[in-house]
């Protein structure tokens, strides 16, 4: 990888590992330490994630407006002043109010990240956007794991640590990101632009109907956080064992990548069939974890659900770079970004009225029916745009009396 992206990779992880000593603890926080119900504490969460919706277009606007630095560093501000308030100020209702504040800020930073590193190494195509994901996973396990500790400490130290780590992303941002090639500037090249039949209409009509799968397979990736978490309490799982599966599923994304990339390489040549693929592979995982009934199994789900995760995750903003016009990555990595930040806010409400009203299995069986649709999404995202291409193809061969 170029220097550049090694930059944006260090800068993710701090974010991410920043945002992950408060996130998991934010219910915790609202209901045991403020008092409030955990029908209040679903408002503020759900609050927090339609900020970061508004974060991820405005940060991919922003992007195609004044480039990745300049973005980066609005969202990295807006975060980092909302967390040195938290860190003096984390009263009732003013912990609502920066939280949302929070979830703008960092809904900035992300979109403009995956956008800069697209254009900073688009010969290395999905390594890319990979690198980022796994960055991101590597300082999820790493921030929620800390954040225990330190919560148990005191929760005023998270506060502390949450906001020393968003100033350390501003330096390195400020300092770092200032001279890295491959801004809005920079234009990119590839056979959609290179061809004047396809309009940009069809090129975002094509990512509107990928990222509806997306969104779906969000939908269900959520339920694991939500109501699989509660649901493994009915089954006498200690919450040890349930922490213990993120464990597991932060490292397996950080150590295999290798054999990851052996499998794409051989089997998933292509990035529909790594998203296919990925689809089956979670549909496998919630069959198994709709049967699961002791920790072994969920564990084996959870491993099952990692390797959907890591075929899936990383190609979305792969094709969403590949698709965009020259001038308009940011926009397309924004609405990715806010596509799969929908999926997190309409996921835990759907589980949750389903389990309430009716039981887990019908969960299970609504989950792997969405994935379904999900692959069918996928196979017909960029049917219209192969269409065009044909047809050029055909007519030039015409042309010439081929």
């Amino acid at each position: 990888m170029p220097r550049s992206l090694w930059l944006l990779v260090i800068g993710m992880m701090i974010n991410v590992t920043g945002s992950s000593f408060l996130w998991p603890l934010n219910t915790i926080y609202i209901h045991d330490h403020l008092g409030k119900s955990l029908t209040v504490a679903g408002i503020v969460l759900m609050l927090n994630a339609a900020a970061s919706v508004v974060g991820n277009l405005l940060g991919g606007v922003l992007f195609d407006k004044i480039g990745g630095y300049k973005s980066i560093l609005i969202g990295i501000v807006i975060t980092l002043i909302s967390v040195v308030a938290l860190m003096f100020n984390h009263s009732w209702p003013v912990y609502m109010y920066l939280l949302i504040f929070i979830g703008l800020g960092s809904g900035i930073v992300f979109p403009a990240t995956y956008a800069l590193a697209g254009t900073v190494w688009p010969e290395g195509g999905r390594k890319a956007f990979n690198a980022i994901y796994v960055a991101q996973n590597a300082g999820v396990a790493a921030g929620a794991s800390l954040g225990g500790f330190v919560a148990s400490i005191s929760f005023h130290y998270i506060f502390v640590a949450n906001a020393a780590l968003y100033a350390v992303f501003f330096l390195l941002a400020f300092f770092g990101f200032r001279n890295i090639a491959g801004d809005s500037s920079v234009k990119q090249v590839s056979i959609l632009d290179q061809n004047p039949t396809i309009k940009n209409r069809e090129k975002f009509g094509a990512l509107v109907v990928l990222c509806i799968g997306y969104l779906l397979c969000w939908v269900g990736y959520v339920q694991w956080p939500s109501t699989i978490s509660s649901y493994t309490q009915t089954l006498n799982i200690s919450l040890s064992q349930y922490s213990l599966l993120w464990t597991i599923n932060g490292v397996l994304i950080v150590l295999g990548q290798p054999l990851i990339s052996l499998f794409v390489k051989h089997f998933a040549k292509t990035l529909k069939k790594q998203m296919v693929l990925g689809f089956i592979v979670f549909i496998v995982s919630f069959a198994v974890a709709s049967y699961a009934e002791q920790f072994t199994a969920f564990l084996v789900a959870m491993v099952i659900l990692t390797i959907g995760e890591m075929l899936v995750w990383p190609a979305v903003p792969t094709i969403a770079n590949d698709l965009a016009p020259s001038g308009r990555q940011g926009f397309y990595q924004g609405f990715v970004n806010s596509t799969a930040t929908g999926g997190k806010m309409i996921g835990p409400l759907l589980g949750g009225m389903v389990v309430d009203y009716y039981n887990m299995s019908l969960l299970f069986m609504i989950i792997m029916s969405l994935l379904i649709v999900g692959i069918f999404t996928t196979l017909i995202y960029d049917k219209k745009l192969n269409a065009k291409l044909e047809g050029k193809g055909s007519q030039a061969s015409d042309a010439v009396g081929v």
